[in-house]
C-alpha cells in the first residue's frame, strides 16, 4: 500500500472514517487530549513521518495544532477504507525543534 497523504486523511476524518480503539481513548484521557482536539490536529496538521512497517497497519505521524492552538502530535494508522486513531501527545520541546516537526539531534 502507498504512503497515504494529507488530504486523504482529512476527506476520510471529514466524513468519520475514523476508527477509535480503547489504546486511543485511554492515552487521549490521560493527556487531556478531546476527539475534536485530535480531528483538529488533522485538518490544521502535516505528515511528518510516514511508518509503512508498522505492526499492524502503515500509520503516519501528523503535526497539527489542539482547539486552543497547542503543538499537537497524532499518530493515525490506515488501510484502504478507514483511519486509525492510534495515539496523541502535545510533544516535549526537549525532543523537537521550535517548528514540533524536526526531532532534535541528540
Amino acid at each position: 500500500m502507498k504512503e497515504i497523504e494529507i488530504e486523504e486523511v482529512r476527506k476520510r476524518c471529514e466524513s468519520d472514517q475514523i476508527k477509535w480503539s480503547l489504546h486511543a481513548f485511554k492515552r487521549l484521557r490521560e493527556r487531556n487530549i478531546s476527539k475534536d482536539d485530535y480531528k483538529n490536529s488533522i485538518f490544521t496538521g502535516e505528515i511528518i513521518e510516514h511508518y509503512p512497517q508498522s505492526a499492524r497497519l502503515p500509520s503516519c505521524l501528523i503535526c497539527g495544532q489542539s482547539l486552543k492552538q497547542m503543538p499537537l502530535h497524532n499518530v493515525t494508522g490506515y488501510d484502504e477504507e478507514y483511519l486509525y486513531a492510534v495515539t496523541a501527545y502535545y510533544p516535549e520541546p526537549d525532543k523537537w525543534e521550535n517548528d514540533f516537526k524536526t526531532r532534535r539531534v541528540k
